[in-house]
């Protein structure tokens, strides 16, 4: 539970279940592979509930679990402070690539 992708998702899931395209149109830039790997971490770690439904195709939807439902104000918190701080810590990310043009950190 580490990871941006991670907090997106349950920040997603705290809305209600969602079906893999949904939740994929709902998180700007993560690709299908990670979304796939996020949400088989997450229901690794017990926080994501996965339920396939008979039907042809596979419907699959993706909820949390009550763990990861205790988890959504924290989550919450971390994603607010994130968009309060946007601008800073643009600000910041651009000060230090011009005092070191030959990083690899982006």
């Amino acid at each position: 539970m580490g990871d941006k992708w991670s907090v997106l998702v349950i920040v997603e899931l705290a809305n209600g279940p969602r079906r893999f395209r949904q939740l994929q149109r709902a998180i700007d830039g993560i690709s299908q592979r990670m979304l796939t790997l996020t949400v088989r971490r997450l229901e690794r770690d017990g926080l994501v509930l996965r339920t396939a439904y008979p039907t042809v195709p596979t419907q699959v939807d993706y909820r949390l679990t009550e763990t990861g439902t205790s988890l959504t104000h924290l989550v919450k918190a971390l994603a607010d402070w994130s968009l309060a701080h946007r601008a800073a810590i643009s600000v910041a990310r651009q000060a230090y690539d011009s005092d070191h043009p030959d990083n690899e950190i982006r």
